[in-house]
């Protein structure tokens, strides 16, 4: 029996795959920029070395780290109603990535204030300097440099886990590929150009992010 695919029936929905293509972009942007930043308040409270604080951060990353990102999703579409919060969709989506990358790139940029030499924050201190100037001015562009193709490694992976997010009827792109196969029945085309299209968004990601993004960061691109 000759298999006949049919891949015209699924480029015809292409407004709901580029609706969905769009939203995952958009996605990942948002939750990046607030994953990353929540991740450098988190690794720069670790350094007070406050008990109570590492104690905090400590329990929070590895509670983020330990459980899978889906139980995370549900937990804040299904559960947390039950207390009065309800977010839709989306904003529980963006919420999930953010507060998982969080985690992740809060512990990548600790192994990178870790590799700075104390000298240089000795130095800092010599000039007079706050502890939070120099872990603004010194330590964090410095961690930021050493770790950036990790960190740009972990958002990718961030972007692609944003698939499950379609189980609570967020209509990124594998939401659009899942209806298009309600639609048609036409299963292996729809998912093989979704695959095609998250293979396209993570080497744009990932070279937006190499070249561009680290060309501001840090006055010339990476890698």
């Amino acid at each position: 029996m000759a298999i006949e695919f049919d891949f015209l029936s699924v480029v015809q929905e292409w407004p709901l795959l580029a609706k969905g293509f769009l939203l995952s972009l958009a996605m990942i942007a948002l939750s990046g920029v607030l994953g990353i930043l929540l991740g450098v308040i988190i690794s720069w409270a670790k350094t007070l070395e406050r008990p109570f604080i590492n104690f905090l951060t400590s329990t929070y990353i590895e509670l983020l780290r330990n459980t899978p990102f889906i139980v995370q999703l549900f937990f804040l579409f299904f559960a947390l109603p039950s207390l009065g919060v309800k977010l839709s969709p989306l904003t529980a989506s963006m919420l999930a990535m953010s507060i998982n990358l969080s985690a992740y790139s809060a512990e990548i940029l600790r192994a990178g204030i870790e590799s700075i030499p104390s000298g240089q924050v000795r130095a800092g201190q010599s000039l007079g300097m706050t502890q939070h100037q120099i872990f603004k001015c010194i330590v964090l562009p410095q961690a930021f440099k050493n770790t950036w193709p990790a960190l740009v490694s972990q958002v990718v992976i961030v972007m692609l886990g944003s698939a499950v997010c379609a189980q609570i009827s967020t209509e990124e792109l594998s939401y659009a590929a899942n209806l298009i196969q309600g639609r048609n029945f036409r299963a292996f085309e729809a998912f093989f150009v979704a695959t095609l299209l998250y293979l396209v968004m993570s080497i744009f990601v990932r070279f937006c992010l190499d070249h561009f993004i680290s060309k501001l960061i840090f006055r010339g691109p990476r890698g």
